[in-house]
This record gives structure tokens, sequence and C-alpha cells, in this order.
């Protein structure tokens, strides 16, 4: 079964056994995970599910796409190299993600 590992500002980390074709913020919600705020239900047009995603996992990703990359540019807490949102990030068979929180959302 996939795995997502949410590791959040503080180094606190929690493995959340996750669906294929769900999305990782759904997963985080559906799981209690803290620092997904998940404002509007994944629709793409609040950026309060941002992530920085490990660097071994994030090239595996498909790219974003524009709209994502806006929001982003939106996000309570800058922007890195890694960022994503979370409700565009799809888990796949044998996905076995990390991804980082960021200290706020709002």
């Amino acid at each position: 079964m996939p795995t997502i590992t949410y590791t959040d500002a503080t180094g606190s980390a929690r493995v959340v056994e996750a669906n294929v074709g769900d999305s990782v913020m759904e997963t985080a919600v559906r799981n209690g995970v803290p620092g997904i705020v998940a404002e509007c239900g994944g629709s793409l047009s609040c950026a309060t599910c941002h992530v920085f995603v490990d660097e071994a996992d994030f090239a595996a990703l498909p790219p974003m796409e524009e709209m994502e990359d806006e929001m982003l540019w939106g996000a309570a807490v800058e922007r890195q190299d890694t960022s994503r949102l979370c409700c565009q990030i799809k888990v796949t068979d044998g996905m076995d993600l990390h991804v980082t929180t960021p200290e706020t959302q709002v």
C-alpha cells in the first residue's frame, strides 16, 4: 500500500497509508494530519495545503501545472524549489512520498 510521511515544521513525522487515486491532501485531511488546512477542499483556490516535497521524491512527481504554480506564489510561507500544493499530487501505486508542512498555512 502507498505511504506518505508527513513531517511538520518541528520535525515530528507521521506515516499514513494512502489510497491510490486520492490526493496527498485528501489523505492528510482524512487522517487528521496537522499542518494541512485544505480550506478550499482541493479546488485549487487557496494554497492552504502547501508542502515541501523531499528532494529525493520530487523528480518522480508529475510536473505542476500553471495554476498550481500561480497559487504557490500566494502561499503563507515563501515557496521553495520543492514546493507543491498537495491537493494536486495524486497517490500512485507503490508511492512512498515524504513531505514537510510549513510552520503555517494562513
